[in-house]
C-alpha cells in the first residue's frame, strides 16, 4: 500500500514514518510513504497557501488550489484509492475502518490541515471522508495522518512479521510482565502473578481473558 500526505511539514511525517517498525516496511516494499507539500505547488514568489476566511472570524484559512494540485500529483491515474481529510469534525477512525482500508484500497491520500482548518470546496470537489482521530483538537493533521498510517500498515501482510501480533486479534491481557519475577521498590516488593509463572496454559488464558475485560 502507498500512502500520500499532503502537509506542510513533510519533515515531521518522515521522521516518524521511516523509523521502526514502519521504516523497515517501506525498506521490504510492504508499504510506501510520501509526502507532498501545498507550497511546491503555489505560483507566488512567497509560496502562500493560506488566507482569511470569508465572513470573517479568527485565523487563516488553507487555499484549495495548493492542496488539489498537490492531492492530483498524488492520485495521478492510479486506481483504487482513498482519500480523507483529518477533522475533529469527522468520523472517528477505528480498527475495523484500518482493516477495511488495507484490503481495498492500494492508495490512501491523507490531507493535514492546519490554521483554522481547509477550504470545505476541497471536501466537495475531491469527494473526500473527514476522519477524526478523536473527541479533541490537535494543532495540526501531521499527527492523526501518522497515526492512520501505523494502525493501517500493521494489517498489510508481513508488515509486522508475525500474522498473531495485532494485539486485537489475540486474547491479550490489560497486565503484562517479564523478567524478573520480582523487584523492590521503596520497600515494598512486586510480584509477577503466579498463574503466569505455573505453566498451565489453560489458567493464563483465562486470568488473561479476565483481566483483558476489565
Amino acid at each position: 500500500m502507498h500512502f500520500h500526505v499532503i502537509t506542510i511539514f513533510p519533515g515531521v511525517v518522515r521522521a516518524y514514518t521511516d523509523a521502526a517498525l514502519l521504516g523497515r516496511a517501506q525498506k521490504e516494499k510492504k508499504i510506501s510513504v510520501s509526502c507532498y507539500d501545498p507550497r511546491d505547488f503555489t505560483k507566488d514568489k512567497w509560496r502562500k497557501i493560506d488566507d482569511r476566511p470569508y465572513g470573517g472570524g479568527p485565523g487563516m484559512v488553507m487555499e484549495a488550489e495548493p492542496i488539489m494540485s498537490a492531492v492530483k500529483k498524488a492520485r495521478g491515474k492510479k486506481q483504487k484509492v482513498k482519500t480523507v481529510i483529518v477533522s475533529p469534525r469527522g468520523a472517528q477512525f477505528s480498527n475495523e475502518m484500518a482493516e477495511k482500508w488495507a484490503k481495498k484500497y492500494d492508495h490512501v491520500v491523507i490531507i493535514s490541515g492546519r490554521y483554522e482548518g481547509i477550504d470545505a470546496r476541497v471536501k466537495k470537489a475531491l469527494r473526500a471522508e473527514e476522519i477524526s482521530m478523536g473527541p479533541y483538537v490537535l494543532t495540526g493533521g501531521e499527527v492523526p495522518a501518522m497515526a492512520l498510517i501505523d494502525a493501517t500498515a500493521r494489517r498489510i501482510p508481513g508488515v509486522l512479521g508475525n500474522e498473531e501480533s495485532p494485539e486485537e486479534y489475540r486474547v491479550a491481557s490489560g497486565e503484562t510482565y517479564t523478567r524478573p519475577e520480582a523487584f523492590t521498590y521503596e520497600g515494598k516488593t512486586y510480584r509477577v502473578p503466579k498463574v503466569l509463572l505455573s505453566g498451565d496454559h489453560k489458567a493464563i488464558e483465562e486470568w488473561r481473558r479476565r483481566n483483558g475485560e476489565r
